[in-house]
């Protein structure tokens, strides 16, 4: 029987995940592939940000995808293997709060899914600019990094060379066996992260002898999402000007902030993006004739008043 391989993108939120993905499904590879995006929170911003070629793309929210949702994982790749015609592969990208070990483990520890497929590799993409600090307050970030095969270290070009070297040195000071892409968006040839065959059981092990059994790990509780949307359109001068004040403001406790906006006046979709007090913003599609355009922003990080921030976004509303 033909296995299927399997790809997991992993990183903490904003590191460039999504990006990658993107990368992968606009080359001209021919090849289809399967992709299940999981995110953190009620409303799904990813799933909408992620190109669509001929592939299927399968979301899963409001849970991390190695507890809550782990049950529907193995749902869909049992769903996936099934399939006539099949894939070239499935790419698997984690919500940034995910420890990636029990995604791995269910390659292993459920038989038809360990029958059907194979790990091919966890790529990692890191944030060259914060991920020093997040691995002095984040454990996921830690075993993002423990457990890849590849990494890419991504925003290279915010990183004075003398810093990038010593990010590096901490990268390796936790896992000195992957090979490390230095990356700007995440710009890197396809078979620099596909079909390495790199996945080693075996180093998984000797890191953590339990893997193949364990069902615990650890959250940052402290973390949470706030969800805001609305039907009515925004003014688009406030709106920026709110976000660029709120972010000075409260940057550092707001991890990752993202939203797909609906402007008065214009006929496209603005798309926000940002992590700590570092946002960008623009005119992506057009939103078709048929479409809600519902405005969707989120919050995700530490220290959130959720009253207060809609109170805010309602203010925004044209």
């Amino acid at each position: 029987m033909n296995q299927i391989p399997v790809t997991v993108l992993t990183g903490y939120l904003g590191a460039g995940k999504t990006t990658l993905l993107n990368r992968i499904l606009t080359e001209e590879h021919g090849k289809k592939y399967a992709v299940v995006v999981n995110e953190f929170g009620e409303i799904g911003i990813d799933n909408d940000l992620v190109v669509n070629a001929d592939e299927e793309v399968f979301e899963m929210n409001n849970g991390c995808i190695c507890c809550t949702v782990r049950g529907d994982l193995i749902r869909i790749l049992g769903g996936l293997m099934k399939r006539q015609g099949g894939f070239d592969g499935i790419l698997i990208e984690t919500t940034g709060l995910a420890d990636p070990a029990p995604v791995a483990q269910t390659f292993f520890v459920d038989e038809d899914v360990r029958r059907r497929t194979w790990l091919d590799s966890i790529v990692t993409v890191v944030d060259a600019r914060h991920v020093v600090q997040r691995l002095e307050d984040s454990h996921e970030a830690l075993e993002q990094i423990a457990f890849a095969d590849v990494i890419l270290l991504n925003k290279t070009d915010l990183v004075p060379a003398d810093e990038l070297a010593q990010v590096e040195t901490r990268i390796r000071s936790i896992n000195a066996t992957p090979v490390i892409h230095h990356t700007q968006r995440c710009e890197v040839g396809l078979d620099m992260v596909l079909g390495r065959r790199a996945f080693d059981l075996d180093r998984i092990l000797a890191i953590e002898p339990d893997f193949l059994s364990e069902d615990d790990h650890e959250h940052d509780d402290a973390v949470k999402s706030v969800c805001l949307r609305t039907d009515r359109p925004l003014d688009g001068v406030r709106l920026t000007e709110w976000l660029q004040r709120l972010l000075v403001e409260r940057g550092q406790d707001l991890l990752r902030t993202k939203g797909i906006l609906s402007f008065a006046g214009q006929d496209k979709q603005y798309v926000i993006q940002a992590v700590h007090m570092l946002m960008e913003g623009n005119f992506t599609k057009p939103w078709s004739p048929d479409e809600n355009r519902e405005s969707r922003l989120v919050f995700i990080g530490r220290n959130i008043d959720e009253l207060e921030l809609r109170q805010q976004f309602d203010a925004c509303i044209a």
